[in-house]
């Protein structure tokens, strides 16, 4: 895929219809043959659309109008290659818990969390958020994670956690400023509710805040597994985290991962983790699949907005 395709793939796939903003903006930079020359300059995982808008929205950058976005870019190509090459996407979404309550709670309790990709651990605390699945609510503090639920109940009770631990190559603490910054600027301009979310969340994580550790995730994995509590279920968990990862780490990390007594669940694009028989997407936009332990269940949206299960 070229860098203008992917810019272009971006803006309709994943932006139309969420974020008219970086919908237009993806599409202009797919056509702007200046950026899309610096963009070449970088590694190929340092050009992702998230990463690019992020690094700029972060130095204070315009993103409403194109024209002046690409008059920025230029003129601050040193600063924001700076910080393409020395970042990464983080988007800690607690919205995303909304995908995984329904296995979590089904799992037999206790819990022992293990987040890889964690950022700043705020998916480690699934069960202290309240969840609305249409008509349905559950929970009775913390933010308010919204999902469309189709073609399976909603589930109807919070997990129980007794261990939690994240593991990343770049861990950030919620507490300060910067690193809540850096969150904020990958989160979509229009996405006001995203904000007030994350920011109630990061009150939570800074009030319990999970052990997370900086480490890569096939050889920090097994150690930290193995701190979990006997009595818990241990569940290895990631969502859009594995893209970031080289192809032949990333099929060591699923080896390693299915030697661990507990489970495993991933949210991750198909062409990121594989599986054969899946039944075609709700629509044309950007899905990925929710999995347990390798068997797929649902389709997902990024953000944790829907979920369409097909198990």
């Amino acid at each position: 895929m070229t860098i203008a395709s992917m810019y272009a793939e971006f803006g309709i796939r994943e932006a139309r219809g969420i974020s008219p903003t970086y919908e237009r903006l993806s599409l202009a930079v797919s056509g702007d043959e200046e950026i899309l020359a610096l963009l070449d300059t970088v590694p190929a995982a340092k050009r992702q659309p998230n990463l690019l808008l992020g690094v700029v929205r972060f130095l204070g950058g315009p993103v409403d109008d194109p024209a002046a976005f690409h008059d920025f870019t230029v003129a601050n190509w040193p600063a924001i290659e700076a910080g393409l090459r020395t970042r990464i996407t983080q988007t800690n979404e607690a919205g995303r818990c909304a995908l995984l309550l329904p296995v979590l709670a089904s799992l037999p309790q206790p819990l022992a969390l293990l987040e890889v990709g964690t950022a700043a651990g705020l998916g480690l605390h699934p069960d202290r958020y309240c969840y609305r699945y249409g008509g349905h609510l559950l929970g009775s503090s913390g933010p308010v994670l919204d999902c469309a639920l189709t073609g399976a109940a909603p589930p109807t009770r919070l997990p129980e956690v007794a261990w939690r631990a994240g593991l990343d190559l770049n861990p950030l603490d919620i507490t300060n400023p910067a690193d809540l910054a850096w969150l904020e600027a990958l989160i979509w301009p229009e996405h006001s509710y995203r904000r007030d979310r994350l920011r109630a969340a990061a009150v939570i994580a800074a009030a319990h805040p999970p052990m997370l550790i900086r480490g890569d995730l096939t050889e920090e994995l097994l150690p930290l597994a193995a701190q979990a509590p006997a009595g818990a279920t241990l569940v290895v968990f990631h969502s859009s985290v594995l893209y970031q990862v080289p192809e032949a780490h990333r099929a060591a990390f699923v080896d390693l991962v299915r030697e661990l007594p507990g489970h495993w669940i991933a949210v991750e694009a198909p062409d990121v983790l594989t599986y054969e028989g899946l039944p075609p997407p709700p629509d044309q936009a950007l899905h990925n699949v929710l999995a347990l332990d390798g068997t797929p269940l649902a389709w997902t949206r990024a953000h944790g907005q829907a979920m369409a299960w097909f198990a």
